[in-house]
């Protein structure tokens, strides 16, 4: 009687989350969450296309050489060349495959302190982790592409061996991973049983989302020199050519 009330919890618990996830946009989950690993997709396609068109290109030329010679390569040979173009199409539009990078090429990236390759590579790597997570910490994944995209801008902007460079290779190269890896590595029926007070969903779900407000907050830290430099340009244009809602303070000699 037990195990068949737990087995009830345990569907009703997933057509829940079979709900929940439709809600969030489920059916979207291929999507790219962010600039990163979308340039990445966009260069594997740029990479696809330049292969048909080669393949296209190098049948029809030889097609044409072959029918100079030959004076004329007829029906079949035709066809043939026909043949060939579709087959080039059909195998060159599908390769080569975006290669979602594993936790070496992650932390590698973070390692050479590339802000663009990191990036973009771990926005690849969680798109792959996204149907494996429960829907709550598959939202924040998705939503983490846009902070990757903010923070990886600040990154190129500031020294190598700044602190807060260093912060973000331990808490986008590792901790994220590793938080991931861990609840992976738990079976599937026992990701959503109760224990010392959280369930694993629970805890992966809070702990993406502490590391999305890190992100957040050292994106702000990195950001806080350019805002500063952007409000003294500000105060001097104010001092130097006045405030233009301001009649008196746009032209001086307005004032008495």
């Amino acid at each position: 009687m037990n195990d068949l009330t737990r087995n009830s919890d345990r569907l009703i618990q997933e057509a829940r989350m079979v709900r929940d996830d439709n809600r969030s946009g489920g059916r979207h989950r291929r999507e790219s969450i962010g600039q990163g690993s979308r340039r990445i997709k966009r260069a594997n396609w740029v990479k696809r296309i330049r292969n048909v068109l080669i393949a296209v290109f190098a049948i029809w030329v030889a097609g044409g050489i072959a029918g100079a010679i030959l004076n004329g390569i007829g029906f079949i040979g035709v066809m043939s060349v026909l043949l060939a173009t579709v087959i080039a199409i059909a195998v060159f539009s599908s390769f080569p495959k975006v290669k979602v990078p594993g936790r070496a090429d992650i932390s590698a990236s973070a390692a050479k302190g590339d802000a663009r390759q990191l990036v973009g590579r771990t926005e690849l790597w969680l798109e792959s982790q996204r149907p494996a997570l429960p829907p709550p910490a598959a939202k924040i994944v998705a939503d983490m592409g846009v902070q990757l995209d903010a923070l990886g801008m600040q990154l190129e902007r500031v020294p190598a061996d700044h602190p807060a460079t260093r912060e973000v290779r331990q808490l986008v190269g590792e901790t994220l991973p590793d938080m991931i890896d861990s609840y992976r590595g738990i079976p599937d029926h026992l990701r959503r049983e109760e224990r010392a007070g959280a369930t694993p969903d629970r805890q992966l779900t809070e702990g993406l989302g502490k590391i999305s407000k890190e992100i957040d907050h050292v994106t702000r830290q990195l950001a806080e020199g350019s805002l500063d430099d952007l409000a003294v340009k500000h105060r001097y244009l104010d001092y130097k050519y006045g405030d233009p809602a301001d009649p008196v303070a746009a032209d001086p000699a307005k004032e008495g």
